[in-house]
């Protein structure tokens, strides 16, 4: 009787290797670091950088200057020098400090970027109460195109003032963003959420939180960027209860003026 050979045994497998973490399986798909290739696959906004040109912070300081030259004496703080000459003074040393590229940042120099906008925000907001109280009472406002040019140069300050506030903010202010020295942001821009679709070394500067004080202070709530740290949603909110109320209350007085 012939037996019948018994059937070859499978040859044991391999034990499936763990799934590793995202980030262990990002190293290893880019390779070795050793040469920092692998920082070139991070966006601009999470790597060091060249730090942003300063014309376009100090441009549109100056033209707040202009505007506060412009506005109605009693809306002023006096003598009527006198801010203005205390922000040109700040600004001279900040473009001292940093003449071409915001790249370097010490405390004294986050101390004076500070003293900036908190100087041009004080002297705002002493003009904006002068305003509403003026409107409460009845007493500002004789004629509704002055008025609404008034209203629009306080309102497009505080468009200015917050901007800065975001700017000078976020992330540690333009200087550590060029620095890389945090990864966490406070505002989520749209290019951050789909990096593919922004160009390899776009990240966040000046005119982007211009826009995003712009479009609060118009939609009255966040647009494209949206905040993600406490202190960013509380400034969102002041300034919107702020323009808010500006804008009611000077078109309203300028539509009854014109009835």
């Amino acid at each position: 009787m012939t037996s019948t050979p018994p059937d070859p045994q499978p040859e044991p497998q391999p034990a499936s290797a763990p799934v590793p973490p995202p980030e262990r399986a990002a190293a290893a798909a880019e390779g070795p670091t050793t040469d920092g290739s692998a920082a070139a696959h991070l966006p601009a906004w999470r790597r060091v950088t060249r730090g942003e040109p300063r014309w376009a912070s100090t441009s549109t300081v100056l033209a707040v200057v202009v505007i506060q030259f412009a506005l109605p004496a009693r809306l002023a703080v006096h003598p009527r020098w006198l801010m203005p000459v205390v922000e040109l003074a700040l600004l001279v040393a900040l473009v001292a400090g940093n003449p071409h590229r915001i790249e370097r940042s010490s405390r004294t120099y986050r101390v004076l970027e500070l003293a900036l906008t908190l100087a041009i925000g004080g002297a705002n907001a002493y003009g904006a109460v002068r305003l509403v109280a003026g409107l409460v009472r009845g007493t500002e406002g004789s004629s509704a195109g002055p008025l609404l040019l008034t209203g629009g140069a306080i309102w497009l300050i505080n468009i200015v003032i917050f901007g800065l506030l975001y700017w000078e903010l976020d992330r540690g202010g333009p200087a550590a963003r060029a620095q890389g020295e945090r990864d966490v942001p406070d505002f989520l821009f749209v290019q951050m959420q789909v990096p593919e679709m922004a160009p390899a070394h776009w990240e966040p500067a000046f005119f982007d939180y211009f826009y995003l004080s712009y479009t609060n202070s118009t939609a009255f709530s966040p647009t494209d960027v949206m905040p993600l740290t406490r202190w960013a949603k509380a400034l969102m909110l002041a300034q919107s209860a702020v323009s808010l109320l500006t804008v009611v209350l000077v078109v309203a007085r300028a539509v009854n003026i014109l009835h």
